[in-house]
């Protein structure tokens, strides 16, 4: 069997909240293939985006380890960890997170500027802005575009890169539901067109089944779901 892309092996996290300590991921375990979709729901608060910010390299664990293609993400110092997010992950968050300054076009060549390349930049991101369909949208800014518009342009920043690894956090969640589903279409569309992994976390029952792969996260693990425990807590919540 091949390595997987990303290995995520007995991680801990937790947080201090006054004299008390919580602990949100605890003994956690992930395995992702190069190409596969996994869904991760659970309540609010149960540690969904921890988990995203850790795999990406945004936030340290206490312990544990983030294998990206075999190698420790944290095993390095601050610059190899900056380059290994630039390079081999994109980032899709709830919010677009978009700079209001900035054109569609020129949100988009972010990573590149960040990661000081220029060579064909603005010819990659002009194509897959096309490919969103915002073609025509190119020099408009943040406050010019829909809501949709504006996370189409988020996903365009994220895949720019071709990274192999996308990190989507509630990526529909500020859409109302036709657009995030003509959102979600799309993503999963480019997915299997590049190919990349993707770790999505949603409350949507819609996303989750759109996956490959559907888990858990509770008492600070991951675990997968069966079909009856799948409809009880799509049912209980309304997803």
């Amino acid at each position: 069997m091949s390595e997987p892309l990303l290995r995520v092996e007995r991680l801990w996290k937790s947080f201090a909240n006054g004299p008390r300590t919580i602990e949100v991921l605890a003994d956690l375990e992930l395995s992702v293939a190069a190409g596969e979709a996994v869904a991760v729901v659970g309540d609010s608060g149960v540690g969904k985006s921890t988990l995203l910010h850790i795999v990406g390299g945004m936030d340290r664990p206490d312990r544990g380890r983030v294998l990206f293609r075999g190698q420790d993400c944290y095993a390095g110092g601050p610059r190899l960890l900056a380059e290994h997010r630039n390079r081999d992950v994109g980032f899709v968050f709830q919010f677009h997170h978009l700079l209001p300054e900035l054109t569609a076009l020129e949100n988009v060549e972010l990573p590149f500027r960040i990661g000081r390349r220029t060579q064909g930049t603005g010819e990659e991101a002009r194509r897959l802005l096309g490919r969103l369909g915002l073609g025509a949208r190119l020099e408009h800014r943040p406050a010019a575009l829909s809501g949709g518009e504006q996370q189409r342009v988020a996903i365009a920043r994220a895949l720019v890169a071709r990274p192999a690894l996308v990190l989507a956090d509630e990526p529909t969640g500020n859409l109302d539901p036709a657009t995030g589903s003509d959102v979600f279409r799309l993503l999963r569309e480019l997915q299997r067109e590049r190919p990349f992994a993707l770790v999505l976390a949603s409350h949507s029952e819609r996303l989750a089944r759109g996956c490959d792969r559907l888990l858990r996260l509770a008492g600070g693990r991951l675990h997968a779901m069966e079909e009856r425990e799948t409809r009880e807590y799509f049912d209980r919540f309304g997803a």
